[in-house]
This record gives C-alpha cells, sequence and structure tokens, in this order.
C-alpha cells in the first residue's frame, strides 16, 4: 500500500476556497465512508480544521487523481477552480508532512498545541467509521508520540508569539500562582477571548469581562466561568483585579488614572499588572506613572513577541531533526511490511516442500524400506529442493557477472563468496 496526503492549508489556498471544503463535524463520518468506497483507497482520515483541509490515505497506486475529483465531487466546487490550490505528498513525504503538523510546525502560529488536538480528534473520528487499519494506525499512533517528544525535547511551545499569549506570560512572571488572581478583561474580540483561554489554561482564579455590549460580554465569560459587566462598571470591580488587560475599539482610553487611583487605595496598594493591546490606548498613559501599577503597551509586548519567535524558530531547526529521525523509523517499519510478506511466502514454499519429501519418506517406510535409507533419502532430497531454486540463480548471476544478486547471497546466507570466487591454487 501506498501513503498519500491530498490537501490544501491557508498557505495555499484563499480562504473562500477552504471554506468551500471544509468537512463539518456533521458531514465528517459520511464523508469517511464515501471516501473509503472510491476504488482503491483502504484506508482513510479527514483532517479539517479553520486553516486546513487534509485526506490522509492509504491506497493502492495509480489513484491519487480519483481522489481528487472525489474531493471536487463531494463539496460540489469546480475541479479546475480547486485543483491548482491542493498540494499532494506521498510515502516518506506523506509521514514528514503528518508529523510536522501534528507538532505544531506547519500551524499559522508557529508551535501552536491547539493543532495536535484537532489531529487525534481527526483520527479518533476515522477510527470509530472504522475507515482506518494497520497502516493509518501505525502513523498516527506514531505521530502523537513525536509531538510528544518535540513538545518535551524542544522549546516550541514554551515562548510568547501572540499578543495575548505574551501578556498572559508577563502575567505569571509577576504572578507566579495566578490560581490566587482576578483578571479583568475589557473587551469581548478575538485578542481578548484568547487572553481568557490562556489564563483559563494557566488557572487563573477568577475572571471578569467588561464590554459595551454586556451580551457579548457575558458569553464570553460564560466559556471560562467567569461573569459579565459592562464597561461602566469597571470602577466597581477595578479594586477586585490583579490582572488587567484591554483591548477595545474605543476611540478614547476606558480607563483613567483617577479611576485607578481610587481602586488602588481600596486594594491597600496591592499592585495591578495591566497590559493595553488597544490601538488607539484604552488606558491613559498616565496610570503606567502610578507606583502600583505595571503598565504595558502593545509596543512594549512586541519584543517579547519577537523574542518568542526568534526562540521557537531555533526550537524549530531541533524538531525539524527529530521528525527526520522518526519518519525514517517509520518507512523502515512500513519496508519491513513488504519483506514480512517475502518472508511469509518463503516459508509457505519450504513448508510444502517439506509435506512433499516426507509424504514420500512416509510411503517408503510404509513398503518396508530402513529407517536409515528413508532418513537419508529425506534428508538428501529436501536439501536438493529447497537450494536448487537459489542455487540455479547464483550459477546465472555469475555467468552474468551480477554482482549486486552475489553480494545480496553473500549478506542474506552469510556465505563466504571469497573462498567460493578465488582461483584455484
Amino acid at each position: 500500500m501506498k501513503l498519500l496526503v491530498l490537501g490544501l492549508n491557508h498557505k495555499t489556498a484563499p480562504i473562500d476556497i477552504r471554506e468551500r471544503i471544509a468537512f463539518g463535524p456533521d458531514i465528517i463520518a459520511g464523508a469517511l465512508r464515501d471516501l473509503t468506497k472510491c476504488a482503491g483507497v483502504r484506508e482513510g482520515v479527514i483532517l479539517s480544521t479553520c486553516n486546513r483541509t487534509e485526506l490522509y490515505c492509504a491506497t493502492d497506486d495509480g489513484v491519487e487523481d480519483s481522489i481528487r475529483h472525489w474531493l471536487s465531487g463531494f463539496h460540489g466546487v469546480e475541479f479546475e477552480r480547486m485543483n491548482p490550490f491542493l498540494y499532494a505528498h506521498t510515502d516518506r513525504d506523506a509521514v514528514v508532512h503528518l508529523l510536522r503538523v501534528s507538532s505544531g510546525l506547519d500551524s499559522l502560529v508557529l508551535g501552536e498545541p491547539q493543532i495536535l488536538g484537532q489531529v487525534k480528534t481527526a483520527y479518533q473520528t476515522a477510527t470509530d467509521c472504522t475507515a482506518t487499519g494497520k497502516l493509518l494506525g501505525r502513523l498516527f499512533q506514531h505521530a502523537f508520540s513525536v509531538a510528544k517528544t518535540v513538545r518535551t525535547e524542544t522549546a516550541i511551545g514554551n515562548s510568547p508569539v501572540s499578543v495575548a499569549f505574551a501578556a498572559v506570560n508577563l502575567a505569571r512572571q509577576i504572578f507566579s500562582d495566578l490560581s490566587q488572581q482576578t483578571a479583568l478583561l475589557i473587551g469581548a474580540g478575538e485578542t481578548i477571548e484568547l487572553a481568557a483561554r490562556h489564563l483559563h489554561h494557566n488557572g487563573v482564579g477568577r475572571i471578569i469581562v467588561a464590554n459595551r455590549t454586556v451580551e457579548r460580554a457575558h458569553d464570553l465569560a460564560a466559556q471560562f466561568d467567569g461573569f459579565a459587566i459592562s464597561l461602566a462598571e469597571i470602577g466597581n470591580h477595578l479594586p477586585e483585579a490583579d490582572i488587567v488587560i484591554a483591548s477595545t475599539a474605543s476611540p478614547l482610553p476606558v480607563l483613567g488614572k483617577g479611576t485607578v487611583e481610587r481602586a488602588l487605595k481600596k486594594r491597600k496598594h496591592r499592585p495591578i499588572f495591566m497590559v493595553d493591546i488597544a490601538v488607539p490606548r484604552d488606558i491613559e498613559p498616565e496610570v503606567g506613572e502610578l507606583a502600583d501599577v505595571y503598565l504595558y503597551t502593545i509596543d512594549d509586548l512586541q519584543g517579547v513577541i519577537d523574542e518568542g519567535l526568534r526562540s521557537r524558530q531555533a526550537a524549530a531547526a531541533q524538531a525539524e531533526e527529530i521528525i527526520a529521525f522518526h519518519s525514517g523509523e517509520f518507512m523502515a517499519w512500513l519496508r519491513s511490511l513488504d519483506a514480512a510478506g517475502l518472508i511469509q511466502d518463503y516459508r509457505q514454499r519450504a513448508e510444502d516442500l517439506r509435506d512433499e519429501v516426507l509424504s514420500r519418506a512416509q510411503r517408503q517406510l510404509d513398503a518396508g524400506k530402513a529407517p536409515a535409507e528413508v532418513l537419508s533419502f529425506l534428508a538428501h532430497t529436501l536439501t536438493n529442493k529447497l537450494l536448487h531454486a537459489p542455487s540455479s540463480r547464483l550459477r546465472q548471476a555469475a555467468r552474468d557477472g551480477d554482482a549486486d544478486i552475489l553480494e545480496a547471497a553473500n549478506e542474506l546466507f552469510q556465505l563466504d563468496l571469497t573462498r567460493s570466487t578465488s582461483p584455484a591454487p
């Protein structure tokens, strides 16, 4: 069988194409059943995220074009419109691709960890649909193991490369234990949502979300067991906040120096860590002059992000070495499958010859021949039959000057061909 990856991602296709060939959770089981009914497709896994759609298949030879047409037909997308955006990887390249995807090396954000969970979900879905077998089962389990190795042996995911990640990383440096801290998030957009996820992942004690539209704030806060307030209520809740992250679209600051001063008095001057991600700024610059406030702007975080990206790029180089090694290991296992079939066939042939000669020997015993004579016949005949084909092939190789066959035989049978091919004295 051959390994094939066929797909597109954020680097090869625009969003309108990615949207049209995405597989939603409600259709993926049916798509797997349909895919594995295609001629020559033995196993299949479909990975579909906002940034990529990929088909991982174990196939017979010569089926790539039919899978391309299947993908086009399944989604009702014109083949000529879709096909130029597709990439295909086979065998070792397919293995390397999956290992890179699972390890976060092919992601929009280098080293992001969410993709591994998405790959695991895709594999589990395919397994539940009985769309996987020995080959893809071994491949995906191998990918999960390699991704774990990359995470533990490199710093690929340790350094912040997004504004939200950088903000939360700084908060962790100031408050070593976030479980005792309360975070006030001002705004409810994508950056604030990402910050909330990072805070929640790091075990922050409480989350308060303030937004102009309280319903939107409530929707976001509910995901993290927090609660929502309006922008007008910030002053009442600011004394509770140890961490403040602000990112709104307001043209004017939503948090002034006076409000912060009053909050610090109620906190008995316990420090507040603040990050103003917004442009224009949400927090008055003068707030940074207060002794018990650590205020960072997006410009302050840029250096942290750049350093984090450099660190991840260095870690990515290490990860590529790990992937190169482990892809070689998988291909060695894959090649061993071919050897297993060959060994099985050779053993069956030997057993057939054994049974044939043993039957003849048994008939001789039944006819009254001496056991010693029958044993001699058995040994001599079986040896000749087992050695006839390889001996003939070796003699032909010697006549033809086929050194490769002779060297392979020397290695396979551990023979001393130098003795047998040396000139007589």
